[in-house]
């Protein structure tokens, strides 16, 4: 069959509309974060949200997600935002990764905590999905570092939220002479490697959090 000029032009108008309209239908998932999540360093289509989604995609749970993360922000920041970030997205579920910026400028844990505790509640409001994403804390006081162990657990239970205790697991596993093609440079963010081998991580606890907006 041969399409004429018209029925061409109306056709591939035909298919431009239906790539929103299929995203439109998908649930929406906000990501709220820092560096990580933003994609620091990276290409745009290596960074953690373009690789989240494509996992989720493979694992038969599709969503249209929402790159709220800014490098170098913090849980105070994060606590400005989400309001205007719910209102402005209207999301159907979300993902909160924030505080390895506060642990890194050695930010009081309570603080930080209170941060939080803000963002869950406005991010739960409606009963709304919630994905908390921890971080091990870095090297630190004893006391300081058992503090910041402890926040992620009982924040998830407060808010019935769901946990992820330690986004940065699978590299903080590897023997550290090993670690050097998963990080970037500056030895602290993840290269694409490494962000794959995060996202295998983080991938199933949010495949699960997308089917409970089903």
């Amino acid at each position: 069959m041969t399409l004429n000029r018209r029925e061409l032009l109306t056709m591939m108008a035909a298919l431009a509309a239906a790539g929103p309209a299929r995203a439109q239908g998908l649930p929406k998932l906000l990501c709220l974060g820092d560096s990580l999540t933003a994609g620091y360093g990276l290409p745009r289509d290596q960074g953690l949200v373009p690789q989240l989604s494509q996992y989720l995609q493979a694992a038969g749970q599709p969503a249209q997600l929402i790159n709220a993360g800014i490098s170098g922000d913090t849980t105070y920041g994060g606590r400005v935002r989400i309001g205007l970030s719910i209102r402005r997205n209207a999301p159907d579920a979300v993902i909160v990764e924030l505080g390895g910026n506060d642990m890194l400028r050695k930010f009081d844990p309570l603080k930080s905590e209170q941060n939080l505790d803000a963002i869950l509640s406005e991010a739960r409001a409606g009963d709304r999905p919630v994905l908390l994403v921890g971080i091990h804390a870095p090297a630190g006081q004893a006391d300081w570092r058992l503090a910041w162990t402890q926040i992620w657990a009982r924040l998830a239970n407060r808010h019935g939220a769901m946990l992820l205790q330690d986004l940065y697991a699978p590299l903080a596993d590897l023997p550290p002479d090993q670690r050097g093609p998963f990080l970037q440079g500056d030895g602290v963010h993840p290269s694409a490697l490494g962000v794959q081998r995060i996202v295998q991580h983080l991938g199933p606890a949010a495949a699960q959090l997308v089917a409970q907006t089903a």
